[in-house]
């Protein structure tokens, strides 16, 4: 019986080793083609870089950084209104995410993650920048605020730059009040994680992700075709057991990521949907304030969840732009 077991499992594997990705739909396409590759240690890093002619006066860039386990994609609902905002808009997908390269026998790495964001500022010649970040890409922008702060960048950047402000969503920003769903934890199984990576399919990639956003907020089945279509491209999937290696990383980095939090002059500001399993309020707010008390943090109504900038994407971008505001002032009288 065992062994019939372990035949029927491997049977099934290899259904799900063939299985076709799914198409990008005209919009998710759309996006692709609106984007362009760069090179980053051998590696193809997809990214979306927008100049906006008639905010010019506002010499200002915003770079977006995404979420686990989705893409740059995830920014689509309010890029409209950034780019009314800003002068520059760039958008990427990190190495192993979307639309960028997804190695197979990689070792991944919030480390890497924030090489590649200075990579990409250096080669694009952006001076003066403002982190907007979700999830797995607060933790990047916690990497590149330790750099900055302690003054430690990329010796091999040919130019310096500014980080101008920092704004966090959803995320694992402290990792006593982060609890990773039941997919999770058995992407981080030795053995059983990259089965299990193998095995996802579109059913419970969307019964698993629905559960992280408010009861009221639930995403479009079109716009859950296009996160599963991104995920997919390229057999990402498969290395979703690797990816996942960011959790315990957190954790050994806490000191680090969670200490420039409380020490850094940089204007912070943490905007949070509370109807969040992943980090709840009942725990997040209270250890924000306590470990992080210069930090701003502002709640969403009680319907948002795991995605703000999906489930209340004008929320969002009022209270962000409100942040922004004086800091924009502050930074044009300075030039």
């Amino acid at each position: 019986m065992y062994r019939l077991l372990i035949a029927f499992a491997a049977l099934l594997l290899a259904g799900f080793v063939m299985y076709p990705p799914p198409k990008l739909s005209s919009r998710l396409k759309e996006w692709l083609d609106s984007g362009q590759y760069f090179q980053h240690k051998g590696h193809n890093i997809f990214y979306i870089d927008i100049v906006t002619k008639a905010n010019s006066k506002a010499a200002s860039s915003v770079i977006c950084l995404h979420g686990f386990p989705t893409s740059s994609y995830d920014w689509y609902k309010i890029l409209p209104d950034l780019q009314k905002h800003f002068h520059r808009v760039v958008l990427l997908d990190f190495i192993g995410f979307g639309f960028s390269d997804k190695p197979v026998n990689h070792t991944y790495s919030i480390f890497e993650q924030a090489d590649i964001v200075e990579d990409l500022l250096d080669n694009l010649e952006i001076n003066d920048v403002h982190l907007l970040a979700h999830d797995y890409g607060d933790t990047v922008a916690q990497e590149l605020l330790s750099r900055y702060n302690e003054k430690d960048r990329s010796k091999s950047l040919k130019h310096t730059y500014q980080i101008l402000s920092v704004c966090l969503l959803n995320g694992g920003i402290y990792p006593e009040t982060n609890f990773p769903r039941f997919t999770q934890k058995i992407l981080l199984q030795p053995y059983i994680g990259a089965i299990a990576s193998r095995l996802m399919f579109f059913q419970s990639f969307r019964f698993s992700f629905n559960k992280v956003f408010g009861p009221d907020t639930q995403p479009a089945d079109e716009e859950l075709e296009d996160f599963w279509a991104a995920m997919r491209w390229k057999d990402g999937h498969a290395i979703f057991h690797r990816l996942i290696k960011y959790i315990p990383e957190r954790q050994s980095n806490k000191d680090r990521w969670v200490g420039v939090l409380k020490d850094c002059s940089i204007p912070i500001k943490i905007i949070y949907g509370p109807a969040d399993p992943v980090n709840p309020p009942i725990k997040f707010i209270p250890h924000s304030k306590n470990t992080a008390p210069k930090v701003g943090l502002y709640v969403l109504s009680e319907n948002i969840g795991h995605y703000p900038q999906l489930e209340d994407p004008s929320g969002v971008v009022e209270e962000y732009l409100k942040f922004l505001t004086p800091l924009k002032i502050a930074h044009t009288q300075a030039m």
